[in-house]
């Protein structure tokens, strides 16, 4: 782990590590992180954490271990991500989701968490949750306090409206739920 003034070995001179406040995040061993990416100061990454370019964690985030930002991704402060999580290039995560370990996020996935964005003043957000080993796939969309069950699997371009039970595929938009074809039960292999 670093602590403040550190800068670990893996970062690229070009990362921006302590955006936002006195003092640098702490990060576990081994990371990877390229040029481009800012992490916020109160952020806490555990081990061999990797990002793409130009990737953004925000502020009071706790990341777990071997998990991947991809470039472009935004983890957007108060998140919760467990182990092994993978977020593919131009994934958006809002304020305060929870995704659980091996949980897996195609290119441009997009979280939200506004119910009613500009509509409503002070509007009280929502966050959406991504359980382990439930796979988002490109371009879908998850829409504010929906949750996403464990080993669940979200097809391609879906708008997620409403809860998504463990072992159930979402496909379509708005998403229809049926039941997951055999080839892809079981949890998300990260090896």
């Amino acid at each position: 782990m670093t602590g403040a003034g550190t800068r670990p070995t893996g970062v690229h001179p070009e990362a921006t590590l302590g955006e936002g406040g006195a003092g640098d995040p702490t990060i576990g061993a081994d990371p990877t992180i390229r040029s481009g990416t800012v992490v916020y100061a109160d952020v806490t990454i555990g081990d061999r954490f990797t990002t793409g370019h130009g990737a953004v964690v925000r502020e009071a985030t706790t990341i777990g271990d071997d998990v991947l930002v991809g470039t472009h991704a935004v983890v957007d402060g108060s998140c919760r991500l467990g182990d092994e999580v993978s977020l593919q290039t131009g994934v958006y995560l809002p304020t305060g989701t929870t995704v659980g370990d091996r949980a897996f996020f195609g290119p441009h996935a997009v979280l939200t968490n506004d119910p009613y964005p500009l509509r409503e003043e002070a509007s009280e957000l929502s966050a959406p949750t991504v359980e382990a080993d439930a796979s988002i796939g490109a371009n879908a969309t998850v829409l504010p306090g929906v949750t996403v069950g464990e080993r669940a699997f979200v097809a391609a371009n879906a708008v997620v409206t409403e809860d998504v039970l463990p072992d159930t595929l979402a496909v379509g938009a708005p998403a229809r739920h049926e039941p997951l074809p055999e080839r892809l039960r079981g949890g998300n292999d990260s090896s």
